[in-house]
């Protein structure tokens, strides 16, 4: 059996970095308490304000990833690190939004940069434009977990692309991360239905942490979600910073692709997705 234990931590960030870091330092350490392998935090996990350039740093030199590296070591974890702004020297102004994971002894094991900012705008609502505020990246990413299996990579409004996660599978991802500060008014109706198809139609876990509360632009919906191949919810967080607990069992993952085949299947005759 390959099986081991997932967590995943919801919290209330602001623009305070030290009182996040040792909120962050606290539920890591209770998880790995509880028995965990593995810990993933939310999008904006260190820092969630108005001034994302002041607040970049070099990864992995920096002071959040040599805090949460440190934190690796102590715990012996596998740490998601959520998301934390990542200097892009080509346009100060306009930092990467990276998710970061990081190996039990502290050693940098991938790094993402979110794909699709958050641009919309709603008549009479106004809108959001994520783009002005970060530079979007330019690769899909896979991470190596070893016993742990091969972790997909993504961060919160990615989750509405479904061919991202195709592409993640198809590239033997077993685990989808969805890090995320996913708004109130969506997240009623849209945050779990869009994770239980992730999970459905790529027959991978889907390990969803996010924020929950008030913020500087928007409440954040929180109820962080763990979702195993058929769909399942197997955890989910109650309104409140915290921690969840799922086993995650990578046998499974080749169980439930054998009886739905929805990877084996597809038709590359009439449609292919291909890396640019």
């Amino acid at each position: 059996m390959r099986r081991y234990t997932m967590a995943a931590i919801q919290l209330h960030s602001g623009a305070d970095v030290q009182e996040n870091l040792q909120a962050i330092s606290r539920f890591v350490r209770e998880a790995a308490d509880r028995g965990a392998q593995a810990a993933a935090l939310p999008e904006c996990s260190a820092y969630l304000g108005l001034e994302m350039g002041t607040h970049a740093e070099a990864i992995p030199g920096g002071p959040t990833c040599q805090f949460l590296s440190q934190l690796a070591r102590e715990t012996g974890l596998w740490l998601h690190c959520g998301s934390f702004y990542e200097q892009n020297p080509q346009d100060p102004s306009r930092p990467y939004n990276c998710a970061v994971v990081l190996r039990p002894d502290g050693s940098l094991a991938g790094k993402y940069h979110k794909l699709h900012p958050f641009d919309v705008f709603v008549p009479g609502s106004g809108q959001m434009r994520e783009s002005g505020q970060i530079c979007p990246g330019d690769r899909i990413v896979t991470v190596d977990g070893g016993e742990l299996g091969k972790w997909g990579l993504s961060i919160c409004y990615d989750l509405r692309f479904g061919e991202l996660y195709r592409l993640l599978a198809l590239e033997g991802a077993q685990v989808l991360f969805v890090p995320a500060n996913f708004t109130l008014n969506t997240g009623r109706d849209h945050w779990e239905v869009l994770l239980r198809a992730r999970a459905i139609e790529n027959g991978c876990y889907v390990v969803a942490p996010g924020q929950f509360g008030p913020g500087p632009e928007f409440p954040a919906f929180g109820r962080s979600m763990i979702v195993d191949p058929w769909g399942n919810v197997l955890a989910q967080a109650p309104d409140r910073p915290g921690v969840i607990l799922a086993q995650i069992d990578l046998d499974y993952v080749d169980e439930v692709r054998q009886k739905v085949g929805t990877l084996s299947n597809r038709r590359e005759d009439l449609y292919r997705l291909e890396r640019v």
